[in-house]
């Protein structure tokens, strides 16, 4: 990985969420619902849920990153987990910040695979090393990423909490 790092301001993320939206648009894709992981995936999942017109959104506490490129063996989701009955037969985009290694999206997506009509990701970047390739991608990077939401340290620290994530 490059010590070198993508910069996302505020701005430039409001034109990647319009582009992403673009993109799902453009391939047909009507999401019934939008399935964010959290926390970054909220972000996305909030700004495609107002330029798609999809007002239902779900949250996936998954915890997997524990710093800069340090995380736990395997993602978990956290409770409280989703009812995957409230989403049968329903057209699913799971939404996050980035697919680094592709744990978390693999875990979320695997969750709901034969449980709802279709499961699509979309994400605001994608790393080569991901497993998974998502099917709406804002940028391809093999560096670290700067989030606008995640760039400053938090205003209140919680001792153990994972920092730069």
């Amino acid at each position: 990985m490059s010590d070198e790092r993508e910069v996302l301001s505020w701005e430039l993320f409001g034109t990647a969420a319009r582009e992403l939206a673009g993109q799902v648009a453009d391939s047909g894709y009507r999401p019934d619902l939008i399935f964010s992981i959290a926390r970054g995936g909220l972000f996305v999942a909030g700004a495609l849920g107002y330029a798609l017109d999809v007002k239902n959104l779900y949250v996936a506490n998954v915890e997997f990153y524990t710093g800069v490129d340090e995380r736990l063996p395997l993602p978990i989701m956290l409770p409280p987990v989703p009812d995957l009955v409230d989403m049968a037969g329903a057209r699913v985009l799971i939404t996050d910040d980035v697919a680094d290694t592709g744990a978390t999206l693999r875990l979320v997506r695997d969750f709901c695979e034969g449980r709802v009509g279709d499961v699509r990701c979309a994400v605001v970047y994608e790393k080569p090393r991901s497993e998974v390739e998502c099917e709406y991608v804002w940028r391809r990077t093999d560096r670290w990423i700067n989030f606008p939401w995640s760039t400053l340290p938090p205003v209140v620290a919680r001792p153990g909490a994972a920092r730069d994530a």
